[in-house]
């Protein structure tokens, strides 16, 4: 990445030591306990691949005669999640950083200012990660670049299992380990599944992500003051009574231009298919080899809906969580609806091509997207 004098628009590093510094301990497990909860994690992921692709249906190209997956399966502490998503989101924001960095190249005493606000970010940064870090049990990590510590799939891509955080939950709902920690599984190893039985897929996100930091026009001072702003207007940082024409939108929609509203609208409809999807496969499988996944589900939507407390339910609005458990929720009802309507042959039309997907709108009525995609491929008038 460019950098003046020196210093970048972002001290990833200095993230890295905040997220890590500031993460919550995971809780106690003895060295035995943490070896056995690492291989039957890995003995899951494993056994997911052939349960999730017989149910969808789904297979990876093999013209290349390929092994199924090149993508490798890490089962990671918190620390090893943080690590993996600064390098994840150094990847994605490079050519956006770059911009704001010539940008700044112009601005009198920019690279002192560059430093000093380089740091800021990376401690809020981290600070952001430090939460989320004991939050999330899973996560396929599409962009991901290959380290020494944690490798990559050649094109990108690696799948991710806090086992800490997996621990933490199938402790705290009381549910049975071993069915939890398939029942996560499940749904990660469907992510892996799509990105790779879709070869387009992750170009196309890639593609649209990059057209929406592609059209951040606005110098690196003013889009600190904005997030700032973002964050004290959601965090309920204003005199008492005060109305607020920002309540309730999340720190993406406060930073958004029109042209970006409309290719966010895009990837919320994709990132709706995706996780619903995963949902819906995941229940799917379930009753097959989860014997109590209908209690894990009950006790883990209740959970997921209700938030750990008034500063968590802060945060989760602050960052967008919020959005993210309705993508659950929408997405899984689109997908119901289609495979009970078409069968899963007619959903799995959706992979298709990008013009396949389905909208915003559409997510939302699937008879919608069952009539433009089905009816007029099948010469219906």
């Amino acid at each position: 990445m460019t950098s003046i004098g020196g210093t970048e628009m972002v001290d990833w590093n200095l993230a890295v030591a905040t997220a890590t510094r500031f993460v919550r301990p995971g809780p106690e497990v003895s060295r035995d306990e943490a070896r056995a909860i690492v291989a039957e994690l890995r003995k899951h992921a494993k056994s997911s691949e052939a349960h999730v692709r017989a149910f969808t249906r789904m297979a990876q190209p093999d013209a290349m005669g390929e092994a199924p997956h090149d993508t490798p399966v890490l089962v990671v502490d918190r620390p090893g999640w943080i690590k993996a998503n600064v390098a994840g989101f150094r990847a994605v924001l490079k050519p956006l950083l770059a911009k704001m960095e010539d940008r700044r190249s112009t601005v009198p005493g920019g690279a002192v200012l560059g430093a000093v606000g380089g740091k800021v970010t990376g401690v809020e940064l981290g600070m952001l990660l430090s939460f989320l870090a004991s939050r999330v049990l899973g996560q396929y990590e599409t962009f991901a670049p290959a380290s020494r510590d944690l490798p990559a799939a050649a094109q990108g891509g690696r799948l991710l299992l806090v086992a800490p955080n997996i621990v933490h939950v199938e402790r705290e709902l009381e549910v049975a380990p071993h069915d939890f920690r398939l029942w996560v599984c499940l749904h990660e190893e469907t992510h892996r599944t799509q990105f790779t039985a879709v070869p387009w897929l992750r170009d196309h996100i890639e593609g649209e992500i990059q057209s929406f930091l592609g059209e951040t026009d606005i110098d690196p001072g003013t889009l600190l003051e904005r997030l700032r702003e973002a964050a004290q207007s959601l965090a309920g940082a204003k005199p008492e009574g005060e109305e607020s024409e920002d309540e309730g939108r999340s720190l993406v929609d406060l930073v958004q231009t029109p042209a970006q509203r409309e290719i966010l609208g895009r990837l919320t409809a994709v990132m709706s298919l995706l996780e619903g999807h995963a949902d819906y496969v995941m229940d799917g499988v379930g009753p097959d080899v989860v014997p109590s996944v209908a209690e894990i589900r009950e006790k883990f939507q209740k959970r997921r809906a209700s938030g750990a407390g008034r500063l968590d339910q802060a945060l989760r609005k602050l960052l967008g969580l919020d959005a993210k458990l309705r993508q659950y929720r929408d997405g899984e009802r689109f997908v119901s609806a289609v495979v009970e309507e078409v069968g899963m042959d007619g959903f799995n039309r959706v992979w298709t091509s990008p013009n396949t997907l389905p909208t915003k709108q559409e997510i939302a009525k699937p008879a919608d997207w069952i009539a433009r995609v089905h009816r007029k491929a099948d010469g219906a008038p």
